[in-house]
């Protein structure tokens, strides 16, 4: 067996062990005391009313999906920052030629592209990323204006249905 291999396995046994006895500290320590209140379904402090299947407030999708569109849009940020502060350092002239250089091999750029050049693409860097900044904020705007993030919508704010069926008489 090579030493790749049992140190992947000691790995795993010792990650497994240190399950295995906070599984079984925890079941050993806990207190076994259940009561109607404790087995009630609990959701960010409403109230459950019917079965489980059929009562799910909107809004907790609603704030998910927001969470996960901003959520992914502003992980793009953070590759673009690494490209554009290496091409600005690239450019410039006051930081020694070892740093710049540094800056430059982020980039993967041969030695031989002008300043002028990096210059003008940390430019375009920098307009891609306000056009892209910009798009972002209509988005939030237009889901602002929708209301989409208020919490507790207005019930006066929401049209009146009309029953289908006759009363009973």
């Amino acid at each position: 067996m090579t030493e790749l291999v049992a140190t992947i396995l000691v790995f795993l046994g010792v990650g497994a062990s240190f399950l295995g006895v906070n599984l079984l500290t925890g079941y050993l320590v806990r207190p076994r005391n259940p009561s109607p209140e404790k087995g009630q379904v609990y959701d960010c402090g409403e109230e459950p009313i019917g079965p489980a299947w059929i009562q799910f407030d909107l809004r907790f999708y609603v704030v998910a999906l927001l969470f996960v569109v901003f959520d992914v849009e502003l992980a793009f940020f953070f590759p673009w920052a690494v490209v554009f502060g290496s091409a600005t350092r690239a450019t410039d002239l006051t930081l020694p030629p070892e740093e710049r250089q540094r800056a430059a091999d982020v980039l993967q750029v041969a030695g031989d592209v002008s300043a002028a050049g990096l210059d003008a693409f940390s430019r375009f860097a920098f307009a891609e990323m306000l056009v892209f900044f910009a798009v972002l904020l209509v988005g939030f705007a237009y889901l602002w204006r929708g209301g989409d993030l208020e919490w507790v919508k207005s019930v006066a704010a929401q049209p009146v249905v009309q029953s289908v069926n006759p009363p009973e008489e």
